[in-house]
């Protein structure tokens, strides 16, 4: 594994866990020669995920264009990383359980979403936002109203 600072090849592993739902293997490692420390997750290789676009198009679900997507509606939140994998982690599950192996993109969203909304209301306002693709002021008043009510 090579470290994501220096790019030397020899880590050494400080400590093994599993994640809650035990889907992945969450290892802390230490670079031998900067000393820097990186977390890496291991996950069981699954059938692909396709996502369908609103455009019909089909692509290979990737994990970190979700990841980065609640990362960026997580910004200047006070949530921990941890929390983040574990709600993408969450995502990810809930579509390989799915009948088929094609998802429409729509659905995606909507799963993060509803996950996001128990996690921070702010940033399931953020990413439903961009998902949404709000237009006006008044569609935005329109979500934060359903927000208040709940």
């Amino acid at each position: 594994m090579k470290c994501p600072y220096c790019n030397y090849e020899e880590t050494q592993v400080i400590d093994t866990r599993e994640t809650e739902n035990l889907e992945a293997t969450r290892r802390r490692r230490e670079c031998l020669k900067c000393n820097k420390r990186f977390t890496t997750y291991e996950r069981v290789e699954g059938a692909e995920i396709i996502v369908v676009k609103k455009d019909g198009g089909r692509e290979r679900f990737e994990r970190q264009k979700l990841l980065n997507g609640i990362l960026k509606a997580c910004e200047k939140r006070n949530i921990s990383l941890e929390k983040i994998e574990k709600l993408v982690d969450e995502v990810e599950s809930d579509l390989r359980k799915r009948d088929s192996v094609e998802v429409e993109s729509k659905i995606i969203g909507e799963i993060a979403m509803k996950k996001l909304k128990t996690l921070d209301k702010v940033a399931y306002i953020r990413f439903a936002s961009v998902y949404r693709e709000f237009e006006d002021l008044e569609r935005f008043e329109e979500e934060l109203e359903k927000l208040q009510k709940k």
